[in-house]
């Protein structure tokens, strides 16, 4: 019996997934668990198993499509079933619509309204010379007139996810009238929330580009903190004739510049520098290290830090906290976010109640994330609900960074290089093993002290740090 490869749900909020690439092709034996194919989502990127063992007989959607969660993607028969053979090109086509009904003309004959040509499904309207002018924003008909046949451009937004189409629904909003930024200028979710949030009224059209740049192409003037001013309009990227490649975002990459767009609209985003001594966490790791990697634990500086930032929040606790509208919400957990840096992108897996465990237990659980975020093998719970989040641009050598918050988090630590400086020590010069640690934070309801409050206790616990807890 051929068993059919869904589109898994891989998290409760996740109602779509973009197939990335097809790891077997049509033809290929596949065993029970080998990965099949590797998908997005909102969440996670992941290499789905394969479900039973046998032969891929059919592949159903393509690399680089969205489909909605449960959709059958692939086939997989036995091993002595035949391969389905792809459907001829002289297929049966559907039976074509029975034309629409003449339209009146002002001096009383009647003309046949527009027909959906057998190639595209788009309308193909008599020329006109208003036909020739590309209008600003779509027009849409009034009540009273008969309803015009969907353009192949509409159809193709309206192809969208469920739950795109359930909150256009609900926000009464014509999905059609959203520039899309999905593949093949689907409306995506991230579309119709940043619609939604620009403070459109239900029902009313989308403003496209076109509509919303001035008519000579010169940037539009935008008020800063002005709500309802019109957005800036970007200067093209580059221009005809121009000697570049053009290459598609990858499906992390977007998801990436969504957020980061996201979050810094949203948070008041103010950066604070402390310079740190490791030389203590680096005598004890030296100590410490041979016997870590007996048990299979690489014992790097991030433990450490990790471990000095716990302490942190539970002195200073509105850094774990989120904000609500007009309240502000303390977590009670603290799950610390690790920000991974992959050959593709960057992903933020999550260690779970991090102030429950000590050196050793945040040393395997910091390793096993960052390996099997490389090898994507992390759940969708693996990169959710993290409280607090700590990156380190130091693993490249940088001396610091300025790290945007990962929403809906108020604050995220940067760790820079840990190197060998000169300082001054009671009077003398000496080398210490030192680096700068940087906070980012939400000036909405972190002000500077509390945020140095912070940074105050992160440096103290590092400095300090107490070997027995190694």
């Amino acid at each position: 019996m051929p068993t059919n490869v869904v589109m898994p749900q891989m998290g409760e909020s996740v109602a779509e997934g973009t197939i990335v690439r097809w790891i077997k092709k049509v033809g290929d034996r596949v065993d029970r668990d080998e990965p099949l194919f590797e998908i997005s989502t909102d969440k996670v990127d992941a290499e789905i198993p394969a479900p039973a063992a046998g032969i891929v007989r059919e592949i159903r959607a393509k690399e680089g499509e969205t489909v909605p969660v449960d959709t059958v993607v692939a086939v997989i028969g036995d091993q002595g079933e035949a391969i389905a053979a792809p459907a001829p090109q002289t297929a049966a086509q559907p039976a074509a619509p029975p034309p629409p009904p003449a339209t009146p003309q002002p001096d009383g004959s009647t003309q046949p309204a527009s027909v959906p040509s057998p190639t595209t499904g788009a309308p193909q309207a008599p020329w006109s010379p208003q036909a020739a002018v590309p209008s600003a924003a779509p027009v849409r008909p009034p009540a009273t007139q008969a309803a015009v046949a969907p353009s192949a451009e509409d159809l193709r937004r309206q192809k969208s996810s469920p739950l795109v189409r359930k909150i256009a629904r609900e926000h009464n909003v014509d999905i059609s009238a959203i520039s899309g930024s999905g593949i093949n200028g689907r409306v995506t979710k991230q579309d119709i929330l940043e619609y939604l949030a620009k403070g459109a009224e239900p029902g009313t059209p989308a403003p496209t580009a076109s509509a919303a740049a001035p008519a000579t192409g010169a940037v539009a003037h935008v008020e800063p903190g002005v709500e309802g001013a019109p957005h800036a309009t970007a200067p093209p990227a580059f221009r005809p004739g121009e000697n570049v490649e053009v290459v598609p975002m990858s499906v992390m990459r977007k998801r990436i510049a969504e957020h980061m767009v996201l979050s810094k609209r949203t948070s008041a985003h103010v950066h604070s520098v402390f310079e740190v001594d490791f030389t203590r966490v680096a005598q004890i790791r030296s100590r410490k290290k041979g016997e870590y990697e007996r048990v299979g634990v690489k014992l790097t500086f991030m433990p450490f830090i990790m471990k000095a930032a716990v302490d942190a929040l539970r002195t200073v606790p509105v850094v774990n906290a989120s904000v609500d509208g007009d309240t502000i919400v303390y977590k009670r957990d603290i799950n610390i976010g690790m920000a991974v840096a992959l050959d593709w992108g960057l992903i933020v897996p999550v260690i779970k109640h991090a102030d429950e465990k000590n050196i050793l237990g945040l040393s395997r659980a910091i390793n096993d994330l960052a390996n099997r975020a490389r090898a994507k093998q992390l759940k969708p719970e693996e990169v959710q609900g993290g409280t607090f989040t700590i990156t380190n641009p130091g693993v490249f050598g940088a001396l610091f960074g300025m790290p945007i918050i990962s929403q809906p988090q108020v604050a995220i630590l940067g760790v820079g290089a840990v190197e060998k400086r000169p300082v001054i020590v009671d009077d003398a010069i000496a080398i210490r093993q030192r680096a700068y640690l940087s906070l980012g934070y939400d000036h909405r309801i972190i002000d500077g002290a509390v945020a140095d409050q912070f940074m105050s206790v992160v440096k103290k616990a590092i400095e300090e740090f107490d070997e027995g807890m190694v």
